[in-house]
This record gives C-alpha cells, sequence and structure tokens, in this order.
C-alpha cells in the first residue's frame, strides 16, 4: 500500500500532471466564455432569421416509429460554426495581436520570476535531488542557468 501511496505522490508532483490540471481548469473557464457568447449573440441570430431558436424541428420525419431529425444535425453543425468563430475572433485573434506587438517591441514581454522565486525553485530542485525526486530541471517550475548540476552531498545520519 505505501507503494501505491508514493507512486501517486511522485505522479502528483509531476509537472505534466499539474499543467494538466490547471489547462482543464482555464479551458473551462474559456468554454463558459464561448458559450455565453454563442447562446447569447450568435444563436439568437437562428431565431431572428427562422422565428425559432433552432433547427431541431426542420426536416424531421419518422418511419416506423423511427425518427430521423435532419435539422438536428443541422443545429449542431451551426452551433460548432458558432463556436469556432466565437473562439477565433474573442481568443485567438486578440492573442496574436498581442504578439506580434510583442515582436516589434510595442509591449514588453513579461518578466522572469523573481530572484526570491529563483532562490526558492533552486531549494526545490536541491530537496527533490536530496530524496530521490526527478531530476534537476525536469519539473514544471522555471529553474535557473546557475542551478547546480550535480547532487549536493547528503549529510550523514546519526
Amino acid at each position: 500500500m505505501k507503494n501505491v501511496a508514493n507512486g501517486f505522490k511522485e505522479f502528483i508532483m509531476r509537472g505534466n500532471a499539474i499543467d494538466l490540471a490547471v489547462g482543464v481548469i482555464i479551458g473551462a473557464a474559456f468554454g463558459a466564455v464561448v458559450n455565453a457568447i454563442v447562446d447569447n449573440l450568435l444563436t439568437p441570430l437562428i431565431a431572428a432569421i427562422f422565428s425559432e431558436p433552432n433547427l431541431d424541428s426542420v426536416m424531421t420525419f419518422e418511419i416506423n416509429d423511427a425518427v430521423f431529425s435532419i435539422g438536428t444535425v443541422l443545429t449542431a453543425l451551426i452551433n460548432l460554426f458558432f463556436i469556432a468563430l466565437a473562439l477565433y475572433f474573442c481568443v485567438v485573434l486578440p492573442l496574436n495581436h498581442l504578439q506580434k506587438l510583442r515582436k516589434k517591441g510595442v509591449i514588453e514581454e513579461p518578466e522572469g520570476p523573481s530572484e526570491d522565486v529563483l532562490i526558492l525553485t533552486q531549494i526545490r530542485d536541491l530537496l527533490l535531488a536530496q530524496n530521490g525526486g526527478p531530476a534537476l530541471g525536469t519539473s514544471s517550475a522555471p529553474s535557473t542557468p546557475d542551478a547546480p548540476t550535480t547532487k549536493p552531498p547528503v549529510p550523514p545520519v546519526a
């Protein structure tokens, strides 16, 4: 049981697991924004054009108690298009514009971590190395160029 607990602890401490968790949370937040734009701005366009909130009832027919709805497929395709449209114009386009401004030097790049964060990162890397953790520089946190590349001596246990 201890091996399982240690394995889980190592898995959680890996940088990629934490990065993945952060990515999922940020993705959910972006999803909420994009869905709000689609549901409250773009989907009402369908209601304005077709006098219905969606096309689910369009081209629906039944054969031997089996219901076929081409309109539901069309609604899903239109929603996909609207989501892609909202994502492009509200996220991708502004970020690409910001990146172009940074390349031109109009907007400065964000500063790197402060000196105290760099020192704490070095301490963390040294502690991980002493405790048999991942090798230096393999964690998700930024490491410094002057971080030691060899293991520090371990003090004798009395």
